[in-house]
């Protein structure tokens, strides 16, 4: 374990990496098990307010991001300074991508169906690191033999490839496999050759003159949906916990 620690990480300078990546998913378990417990009614946690305001805890998340962040760059890659900047980033990301959710609605939305945005964007950055810390390089210029590499036109072309397929593969609205396709071009392969999913520009644009197509990427959509949906949920619940039901709707008397 030893000799795989300081070949594969040490040596190649990946040790900030990995500090930064466990102290990111660490903080994220820890914080939604003291969310959940606050939300339970447990424990001797609680809200952080001042003067009756909520302090959310994507506040100390944004300052202990950016310490970290410019720890980082001034440190360098190597010593103490570095690794402990690498934690102190890794916590405050934990803390800001949790509650992504927030961010994007500018709302409170924490323990609601859009609040599972947030477990979707910490697995999704988890992932995409812990695949960098693996080796893989943004658009598998790591592929790319010696002779390659040398060759400057071929390893701009290499680049311009796969992000051709990455952003074909966005545009057909799976932005997931695009994600993940700028680490590993075989995947944004994959996702550009598929079928568009319905509503996505790339089904707009090609699919608008085309109904046999336009009527089998609903139905593949709907079946993958159908598929994968509950499963999906299922996880999400388990990591960030069940949202809060959807409030009834107001009759509307004419």
């Amino acid at each position: 374990m030893g000799h795989w620690l300081q070949r594969n990480i040490i040596e190649p300078g990946k040790l900030p990496l990995l500090l930064a990546l466990a102290a990111f998913v660490l903080t994220f378990v820890i914080t939604r098990t003291v969310t959940r417990l606050i939300r339970a009614g447990r424990g001797p946690f609680g809200n952080v307010e001042a003067g009756g305001l909520h302090i959310h805890h994507v506040v100390p998340g944004v300052i202990l991001t950016v310490v970290g962040g410019f720890g980082a760059v001034a440190g360098g890659r190597n010593g103490f300074g570095s690794a402990l900047s690498a934690v102190v980033f890794g916590i405050g990301a934990g803390l800001v991508l949790d509650e992504f959710a927030l961010i994007l609605h500018l709302d409170d939305v924490y323990w609601t169906e859009a609040g599972r945005q947030s477990v979707e964007v910490v697995v999704l950055t988890a992932a995409l690191v812990g695949l960098v810390l693996a080796g893989f390089s943004p658009f598998g210029v790591n592929d790319l033999s010696e002779d390659e590499l040398q060759n400057r036109a071929g390893v701009a072309l290499n680049v311009a490839g796969n992000f051709l397929f990455s952003l074909i593969a966005l545009s057909k609205g799976k932005a997931r496999i695009a994600v993940f396709g700028v680490i590993v071009p075989v995947i944004a392969v994959f996702g550009a050759l598929r079928l568009a999913r319905p509503g996505s520009p790339w089904s707009r644009r090609f699919y608008r003159n085309r109904p046999r197509a336009r009527a089998k990427a609903v139905l593949r959509a709907y079946h993958h949906d159908l598929r994968w949906s509950a499963p999906r949920r299922a996880v999400q619940d388990w990591i960030g916990g069940r949202p809060d039901p959807d409030p009834p709707r107001p009759v509307e008397r004419g």
